[in-house]
């Protein structure tokens, strides 16, 4: 995981690797959160792994029927052997039962490694699931159920995929993070399944009784000229829908983080903040709160969880929208990725701005999506799909 020297990131350390599992906890919805509490409590230490978006059907009375071609497991932690943190002063080697001796020599072997040139995978070329006029479509039917008050904004994503082979896909997440350096990048592999991942935004970070969620709703392209990007940026920040999305968002989390919270404890600490990042300026607003001594930290992830920016409001009803409308079961994505320290602190990603492989059966997938509301334009909707999936495709070639 790798912060790329965002301030907005607020992390423990500029990057951190994990390595060779030790002990493993994998499990589908149903009683995954309880697990993974057990998992922690019973030895903690460090852990790193991923919740898929499909843990809905645990939190919520929700199923998944869509097809999925990457098939991470719902839920998988992992303790490693290995553990590197690179801060602005140093590196940190840790371990199972290391030694300086073998701590200094780890060192020395990342020393004599060779600079990695990421080169471009093979030519192929992408399908969609959703194509232009389909999601037109969509959209429009989507702005139809808010008319009518079953809903009043959803996040509604479209899959392109491919079947190709990806030799590196360590190479692809190097040429991802060098196009599009972000926050809460990751690079993540559970045995033949891999994240390249990009993301601009944190799902939930706890740092003592803190918890702080970052959500991102208003996005704007970047302009080569300094005057036009300072622009758009300018009208980003000054956009009544966008900021009309962003509030929902807010008091969306607002709402998940007071089920663990202390009450009142609950804080705006920044609304509509805009951040400049090399593809978009995104609209990101920060909501804080106390967790309260009754809850265990696995508590404030589970009725946070999914993240409110990539379902909408009312959560269930758009829950159950997003499986009408949508063709991809979306796993992995728009899911988190993150690690958990022994006190029971912690910090997640939302993994978007994506790319996924299964070395499997060679399925490469990378799923984009915007906010629906009652006032969205669906050409302009799908333009910011195509926008937010510029860096994707470039990365792979295609």
């Amino acid at each position: 995981m790798d912060n790329n020297n965002y301030r907005l990131a607020g992390s423990r350390a500029e990057a951190l690797l994990a390595a060779d599992a030790v002990e493993t906890l994998e499990c589908p919805a149903g009683t995954a959160f309880e697990k993974l509490r057990r998992f922690h409590d019973e030895k903690p230490g460090w852990l790193f792994g991923h919740l898929a978006y499909d843990l809905k059907n645990e939190t919520e009375k929700l199923e998944s029927h869509r097809p999925d071609g990457i098939s991470f497991p719902d839920l998988s932690f992992f303790r490693p052997r290995y553990l590197l943190r690179l801060t602005a002063e140093a590196l940190e080697i840790s371990g199972e039962n290391l030694t300086e001796k073998e701590a200094r020599d780890i060192y020395s072997d990342l020393i004599a490694q060779p600079r990695i040139i990421p080169s471009a995978p093979p030519p192929f070329v992408s399908q969609a699931r959703i194509h232009r006029g389909d999601y037109l479509s969509a959209v429009r039917a989507l702005q139809e159920h808010i008319r009518k008050g079953d809903c009043y904004e959803i996040n509604f994503c479209r899959e392109q995929y491919a079947l190709a082979r990806l030799p590196e896909p360590a190479a692809i997440f190097l040429r991802l993070n060098g196009l599009s350096p972000a926050p809460f990048a990751a690079y993540y592999r559970r045995g033949s399944r891999y994240l390249a991942c990009s993301s601009p935004e944190r799902f939930l970070r706890k740092e003592g009784s803190t918890l702080t969620s970052q959500p991102i709703k208003g996005t704007i392209r970047r302009a080569a000229s300094p005057e036009e990007d300072a622009a758009l940026l300018q009208a980003l920040r000054n956009s009544p829908k966008e900021q009309s999305e962003n509030v929902m968002v807010v008091d969306l989390v607002r709402n998940d983080l007071s089920r663990t919270a202390v009450r009142g404890s609950v804080q705006v600490s920044e609304l509509f903040g805009i951040y400049s990042f090399p593809q978009v300026h995104h609209m990101i607003s920060t909501v804080t709160a106390t967790l309260d001594p009754a809850f265990h930290f696995t508590d404030a992830i589970k009725n946070a969880f999914p993240m409110g920016s990539m379902t909408g409001a009312p959560k269930v009803k758009v829950m159950q929208l997003i499986e009408q409308y949508e063709q991809t079961r979306r796993g992995l994505f728009s899911g988190a990725v993150g690690y958990i320290t022994p006190e029971g602190d912690f910090d997640f990603n939302v993994v978007i701005r994506s790319i996924l492989y299964n070395a499997d059966n060679h399925y490469i997938s990378f799923q984009t999506g915007s906010a629906i509301t009652f006032y969205s334009n669906p050409e302009k909707e799908w333009e910011e799909c195509l926008l937010k999936a510029r860096a994707l495709r470039t990365a792979l070639g295609i």
